[in-house]
């Protein structure tokens, strides 16, 4: 309620029509009193307000009591001031108790963080808007990633200032040929390269500063000539100059990284944890942006036509780690071997770890290729792939013998066909006698009844180990038959051709 003057028995606290009518007698008489008699109110009341208006406040608005902690509000702005608004409110409170403050923390909270606002006031850093031409920007930037099979990830951010579009790609290091692979893999995304890459001062790019001056790494001095691109720093220790991938990186870590806050869960492996990283581009780049209220995707379509064309082949560093290729096909990478296609031996070749895969690229005589990809292995476990062996069969290191004929009765009898050979390789593994005259009957019988018929009877008997003297005429007459070949029993210790007693349980009945 509002309280009354004892004096006077007017209301100290007037509405707003009533104050303006105060101030309107005022200004028409230029007097306290006179106002006051025309305004029904105490001359006091009139100097109050008129005294508010002067003093830049509100004359309706609630009259600032004083506090117990104002006569100590110049030692607050001179510890604000001298702490450059650093100094926490507990210290403060700590100082001014020793000085004889009564109040509770509280009220130094409060006053401290007044002073704070007034302190930063005039020393608020100010932004020019950033109005980017389409063609010109690339910034890139690292973010820590979610944990993979108990292994820290990172994540590798490009974005296109005009367009807006972004890119992330998630890795397992941050080493300089990762880094240039991801700017590579970015770029051929945008469909083509900008006029200024920039990116922070980590060491991959940054050597070292003198006078204030970022000394490149060479390397990267050679990736931004091979690509076009001119590589730029942004100031140390100040995020705010490349602030659009900031914000890329602060979104896919609030998207991709699982948390309390949006409930993920765990990656089971890190193509899953690829996957939703592809899908989370797809997702931003495709919806309408805050800013250009177009989507990424269309505006980059524009933008194409501002980006230099990219080189065919990517820079040699993107490509990894320089390897030779030993006479047995393989290279060491990490402590492990990893076998290649034939063809490379003692060339040289490129290794690089593409999340749980190794990539195996060569020059080729279309350029640079990519000949092999391995999971990745440890050490005492090589990777090696029968396909990179044709000449080694069931990955066996010896070589299985080739029949090559030397005498009129071979030539005849391997060019009944690959039965044939297999016939002549297995019978001599298993040390069947005669094979000579076996050899010559097979030829002599092809010339009687067909050269495919005794070809494929001597495969048969050549997988089921049935070399005696009269196995090749039985198999030829159960084929003549035109019965079905069921399952072939392999003659050993195990099967027998011994007539059974079952037909004799029948016997009296």
């Amino acid at each position: 309620m509002p309280s009354v003057a004892a004096s006077t028995g007017e209301t100290v606290t007037k509405s707003g029509r009533e104050v303006m009518e105060i101030l309107e007698a005022f200004d028409l008489t230029r007097c306290a009193w006179s106002a006051a008699q025309l305004a029904g109110v105490d001359p006091k009341t009139v100097k109050r307000y008129v005294a508010r208006r002067d003093a830049g406040m509100n004359p309706t608005g609630p009259a600032r009591r004083p506090r117990a902690i104002d006569p100590f509000m110049p030692k607050i702005e001179e510890l604000v001031e001298a702490s450059a608004g650093k100094i926490r409110a507990d210290v403060v409170h700590q100082r001014l108790v020793a000085m004889g403050f009564g109040g509770t923390d509280r009220s130094t909270r409060r006053a401290v963080a007044e002073a704070k606002t007034a302190w930063r006031a005039g020393r608020r850093r100010t932004y020019r808007p950033w109005v980017a031409e389409p063609g010109m920007w690339m910034q890139v930037d690292w973010g820590a990633g979610p944990v993979v099979a108990g292994r820290a990830t990172s994540l590798f951010c490009a974005w296109l200032a005009w367009s807006r579009f972004r890119v992330v790609i998630p890795v397992w290091d941050q080493t300089l040929g990762t880094l240039v692979s991801c700017v590579d893999t970015a770029l051929r995304r945008f469909g083509g390269a900008p006029t200024y890459l920039l990116t922070d001062n980590a060491r991959t790019v940054t050597m070292d500063r003198i006078a204030g001056v970022a000394v490149r790494h060479p390397e990267m001095v050679a990736v931004g000539r091979h690509y076009g691109c001119k590589v730029e720093t942004c100031v140390p220790f100040d995020p705010e100059s490349k602030g659009g991938v900031e914000a890329t990186v602060k979104i896919a870590k609030a998207d991709l990284v699982p948390t309390s806050a949006n409930l993920l869960g765990a990656y089971a492996s890190f193509t899953e944890l690829a996957a939703a990283a592809e899908k989370w581009c797809e997702q931003v780049n495709t919806r309408p942006h805050r800013e250009t209220r177009l989507a990424p995707v269309a505006r980059l379509a524009d933008e194409r036509a501002h980006l230099h064309v990219l080189p065919a082949e990517p820079h040699a560093t993107a490509l990894g780690e320089e390897r030779l290729v030993d006479d047995d096909q393989t290279v060491r990478f990490g402590s492990v071997r990893y076998s290649t296609p034939p063809g490379h031996v003692g060339t040289r070749v490129w290794c690089r770890v593409v999340g749980e895969e190794l990539a195996i690229t060569a020059r080729t005589e279309h350029g640079l290729a990519e000949i092999a990809r391995h999971r990745l292995s440890t050490p005492g476990n090589p990777s090696i792939a029968d396909e990179h062996y044709p000449h080694h069969p069931s990955g066996r290191s010896v070589h299985r013998p080739t029949p090559k004929a030397r005498t009129p009765e071979e030539v005849a009898f391997l060019a009944l066909g690959e039965g044939a050979h297999r016939w002549l390789v297995e019978a001599a593994a298993a040390g069947a006698p005669r094979v000579r005259s076996k050899m010559r009957r097979a030829v002599e019988l092809a010339a009687a009844i067909g050269a495919d018929t005794v070809d494929e009877a001597l495969g048969l008997a050549a997988i089921a180990g049935r070399f005696a003297d009269d196995d090749l005429p039985s198999i030829v007459d159960h084929l003549a038959g035109a019965r079905p070949v069921g399952e072939v029993v392999v003659a050993d210790e195990q099967h027998s051709v011994q007539p059974g007693t079952r037909g004799w349980e029948v016997f009296g009945q």
